[in-house]
């Protein structure tokens, strides 16, 4: 695959095709699929205020959205679904300086915190825990997308800390269309792939994969390797760049051309900022000259959620303080060490024990945090009033978990002082609370 294949297949595609469109299209054309493209207005007012601050003006996060509402031609993906579903959320960062770019998959079932929402027919949400792909159905329930990508980018910025610029949404619909425009996409499954909820069967080997095939191939989880959403991610980014490659070697001609792109725009909706031709190819455009190398495709760090609540066999804990390195790179502007990221074994918040001081001189806040931290998985021992109020929330832990107090002051919103401390209880850290304490994230 070519260089700039591999840089655009991150959102399936649609921008890889957009720089082909953007060199070769004539008037009649542009304004046929300009007009294609749906704009979501109003986004930035569901959102609502207390965002996090864009610490580097110039750099972009996109959230790029894979849809599958089920309405219409997708209704046979999911009995008794009324709202919007999202089934792949990645966060597209391009540097300030335009040298470097990462695309940030997060996991459909990560488990995290969704904040209240509005609906989008003049209700909220109550804040809940569930999985982040339910946030695009929270705010999507009368099937507006600007609201469900409203909920889902409040969402991402609650428990990440990234501002999140824009956003591109493309469904089902549109997938099976670039697909078939293409006249397929060869996959080489290793064994048979028999997926009664993907509607998908295939035999081992290697095969072209269009229309219904193509879609049950990346939607598909349960039948296939490990049976997780991680191994998803995996076939589907792959999936991407194979699509993204064959755009470039068979759209020579007007009629693919206009096939391709007429499927793909038409099911694509984005804010207002990115609503056209014009700025979508100037967003692809931006990213020509970022070398092979620096090219990033990341994961958030993670692990299987029962190891913190061992009845939860189906979702997943991101896995801090690695989580919390990626988050402040990217809101920083820093290119990411993917050793950084994997490097040592993770900390479940199961394995750590927290005493809660209350340091705030507000009654109840020791038992509060205490519960909250109890639902995460935490082991609680024992919460009190501390000897003395505090202006800043700290953690101090006793030799020897050095590691635990770190990974747990990652979870923090406003991230605690971590200190040494010879004389704390041992095979526990101390919890002092704050007036700066803001809550868990995730």
């Amino acid at each position: 695959m070519t260089r700039r294949g591999r840089i655009l297949a991150w959102s399936g595609g649609v921008l890889a095709v957009l720089l082909v469109a953007a060199g070769c299209t004539g008037v009649w054309l542009y304004q046929s699929l300009d007009g294609n493209i749906q704009a979501a207005a109003g986004v930035d007012d569901k959102i609502g205020g207390d965002r996090p601050e864009n610490l580097s003006p110039g750099a972009k996060n996109i959230l790029v959205v894979g849809s599958d509402s089920r309405v219409g031609g997708n209704a046979k993906y999911g009995k008794g679904l009324t709202t919007m579903q999202s089934d792949t959320l990645m966060v597209l960062h391009i540097a300030a300086n335009r040298e470097w770019a990462a695309v940030v998959s997060l996991p459909r079932d990560s488990w995290v915190e969704i904040p209240a929402c509005d609906r989008g027919d003049g209700t909220r949400s109550e804040p809940q825990h569930f999985k982040i792909n339910a946030a695009f159905a929270t705010g999507g329930a009368t099937g507006d997308t600007g609201s469900a990508a409203a909920c889902t980018i409040k969402t991402i910025e609650h428990n990440t800390g990234l501002r999140i610029d824009d956003f591109l949404s493309v469904d089902f619909q549109g997938f099976k269309g670039m697909v078939n425009a293409l006249d397929g996409i060869e996959i080489c499954p290793e064994r048979a792939i028999h997926d009664k909820k993907a509607h998908l069967d295939l035999e081992a080997g290697c095969q072209t994969v269009k229309d219904e095939q193509a879609l049950g191939y990346v939607r598909t989880r349960y039948s296939i390797g490990d049976g997780s959403d991680i191994g998803r991610i995996g076939r589907q980014q792959e999936f991407m760049q194979a699509l993204a490659a064959k755009a470039q070697q068979k759209l020579t001609s007007p009629a693919d051309l206009y096939a391709f792109l007429d499927a793909a725009t038409a099911s694509l909706t984005t804010s207002e900022a990115l609503a056209g031709i014009k700025p979508l190819s100037a967003l692809a455009s931006s990213l020509k000259g970022i070398p092979e190398e620096r090219l990033a495709f990341l994961t958030v760090p993670n692990y299987p959620r029962e190891l913190d609540v061992p009845t939860d066999k189906a979702n997943i804990s991101w896995r801090y303080p690695q989580a919390q390195t990626l988050f402040t790179a990217l809101a920083h502007d820093q290119e990411i060490d993917k050793e950084q990221l994997t490097a040592d074994k993770p900390i479940p918040a199961r394995a750590i024990t927290v005493r809660v001081l209350n340091g705030t001189g507000t009654p109840g806040q020791a038992a509060q945090v205490a519960a909250q931290l109890r639902t995460a998985g935490y082991t609680i021992a024992a919460t009190a009033n501390a000897p003395n109020p505090v202006q800043k929330t700290t953690i101090a832990h006793p030799p020897g978990l050095e590691d635990q107090a770190q990974a747990l002051a990652a979870r923090f919103r406003t991230p605690a002082v971590v200190q040494g401390d010879s004389s704390a209880t041992p095979g526990m850290v101390t919890l002092t609370l704050g007036p700066d304490y803001a809550g868990l994230r995730g």
